[in-house]
């Protein structure tokens, strides 16, 4: 790879609708702000959101590789940052979408194939109204940085921040009782924005 190319970097955010970063006026999410902050600090990235509003990890296992290796070819410096896990949580007529130990066994699947691949991070699923299916996102995320440890790929907790969050709280209850509006998205950014593995993980600038 010449110098030129391992400085351009190419990045696809995979998950669902915070990934998407549904409910942001401007579009953004906490995915392109953090591309934007990045790019005014002299990083040269590409920015693919690949988040599809109410998938699961079952769903996003069968699509993830086939699209990322689409706009991630080997001549270039690809990475992968995932973030999931919400929508696997949620009870509909009184049965998971998705249990807990499939979750477990999708989330290991999808993360082992793409560390072989690209540079990968991961991203805590954030919190929603409902306590009791908080109970389940905490869970989960505590599974998740477990499997991440287990495969050596570094793992950012938003939901214990997040939940601390006013301006999360009062966005997603004054929206759609699931995502919010652009200070929410500007609130998950800037932990993602700050985390070491993050900075770290960009390359040296040119």
């Amino acid at each position: 790879m010449k110098p030129e190319q391992e400085s351009q970097v190419r990045i696809c955010f995979v998950g669902e609708s915070f990934v998407n970063g549904t409910g942001d006026s401007e579009c953004l999410g906490w995915t392109g702000r953090i591309c934007v902050d990045a790019n005014k600090r002299g990083y040269d990235i590409t920015y693919y959101n690949l988040g599809v509003r109410r998938e699961t990890t079952e769903e996003l296992k069968q699509r993830w590789r086939n699209e990322v290796i689409y706009r991630l070819p080997s001549d270039c410096n690809g990475r992968v940052v995932f973030s999931f896990g919400v929508n696997d949580t949620v009870i509909i007529n009184g049965k998971l979408r998705v249990s807990l130990l499939n979750s477990i066994f999708n989330v290991r699947q999808i993360l082992r194939e793409a560390k072989e691949l690209y540079p990968v991070l991961m991203v805590g699923p954030p919190p929603m109204l409902d306590n009791d299916q908080n109970t389940r996102i905490a869970e989960l995320s505590k599974y998740f940085a477990r499997i991440c440890r287990e495969l050596d790929i570094p793992y950012l907790d938003v939901f214990s921040v997040l939940k601390q969050s006013n301006i999360w709280f009062d966005e997603v209850y004054a929206y759609d009782k699931a995502h919010p509006r652009a200070g929410g998205y500007q609130a998950f950014a800037d932990i993602v924005k700050n985390w070491d593995a993050w900075l770290n993980w960009l390359p040296n600038r040119p």
